[in-house]
């Protein structure tokens, strides 16, 4: 390498080290947004569990109804989540056990609960993915768990 060159090289090695821990440093000095100290005193911890439900039949059953998918909440859900919850109208998508991609109405049940009752509530709630795969011929039910701080 020609000194001239080897020169610009290492100046620019030596501009990029010093550069980068100031840029490090101060990625460090921002707080995350989650971190806004207004937020982390507002709330309690709370488990937010959200529940996937579909409603084509992989056995070409007709597809569960919203009548029938509401009826089944009110049996089911309710009785073990009586505070409440929410139920969004979804269209779903979702590869099967044999490699199809399924497309299909779904509907989306969040739950919260107080991170304290995790350990009672999960029980509570594999029973009710089992009940729903059982009674509507289901491969699965996803479930996705999330913690939350949550204010009423």
């Amino acid at each position: 390498m020609k000194p001239r060159v080897r020169l610009a090289a290492v100046g620019a090695a030596f501009a990029l080290a010093a550069a980068t821990p100031v840029a490090a440093y101060a990625a460090l000095d921002d707080p995350p947004a989650a971190a806004d100290p207004g937020a982390v005193g507002r709330g309690k911890p709370y488990v937010e569990t959200r529940l996937f439900f579909g409603t084509e039949r992989p056995d070409g059953g007709p597809p569960v109804t919203e009548k029938q998918f509401l009826a089944f909440v009110d049996r089911r859900i309710t009785p073990r989540f009586p505070s409440g919850l929410t139920i969004h109208d979804g269209r779903g998508q979702w590869r099967d056990q044999n490699g199809t991609i399924e497309r299909e109405r779904s509907y989306e049940v969040v739950l919260l609960y107080p991170a304290s009752e995790a350990g009672t509530q999960d029980p509570r709630i594999e029973r009710i993915r089992a009940a729903y795969e059982r009674q509507y011929a289901q491969e699965s039910v996803a479930r996705a768990d999330a913690p939350a701080r949550v204010d009423f």
